[in-house]
């Protein structure tokens, strides 16, 4: 069926096509692009999901600054392929990538999407109050996940791309 794997540099532009399905082609002005700045993201925590022939679902993490300082982790984009909706691929990927964010020993990610969503996974926005974005997302949105147990407890001020 559908396997999940590590980026490949040749998945470029079907991940491209993906974005666009998801978020169309003026995406480019969200929030979540203004944190990325120039970095790119990170290969060891961007992955795919793939059938036969095909790549139907994909998800990325960028490094981001909080204060200055490089503390965190920004999830996303994360694109389902509109074939592939429904089957919860995408669940797939952040439960995975979570477990190898954690594992690589990162402590924080952050989001901007659908509370629902991303609350069974220990996202909240109530973490995520002492943090400021560059850009005003709609009210709930942003939010983050404690991969270590307190690791935002020293943390606040504005986010930003990392350096």
């Amino acid at each position: 069926m559908f396997q999940v794997s590590l980026e490949k540099p040749g998945d470029g532009p079907a991940i491209e096509k993906l974005l666009d399905q998801s978020f169309g082609p003026a995406r480019q002005g969200l929030t979540a692009y203004c944190l990325r700045g120039d970095v790119p993201p990170l290969p060891e925590l961007s992955f795919v999901m793939r059938g036969a022939a095909f790549l139907c679902a994909s998800i990325r993490y960028w490094p981001v600054a909080i204060d200055g300082r490089r503390d965190a982790l920004l999830l996303g984009p994360l694109a389902v392929g509109q074939a592939w909706r429904g089957r919860g691929l995408g669940k797939i990927l952040i439960g995975h990538s979570l477990a190898r964010a954690k594992a690589l020993g990162h402590g924080v990610v952050l989001v901007i999407g659908d509370p629902e969503y991303y609350q069974p996974f220990g996202f909240s926005s109530d973490l995520a109050a002492g943090l400021s974005l560059p850009k005003p997302v709609e009210d709930g949105r942003f939010q983050a996940c404690e991969l270590v147990p307190g690791a935002l407890r020293e943390l606040s001020g504005g986010v930003g791309p990392a350096r």
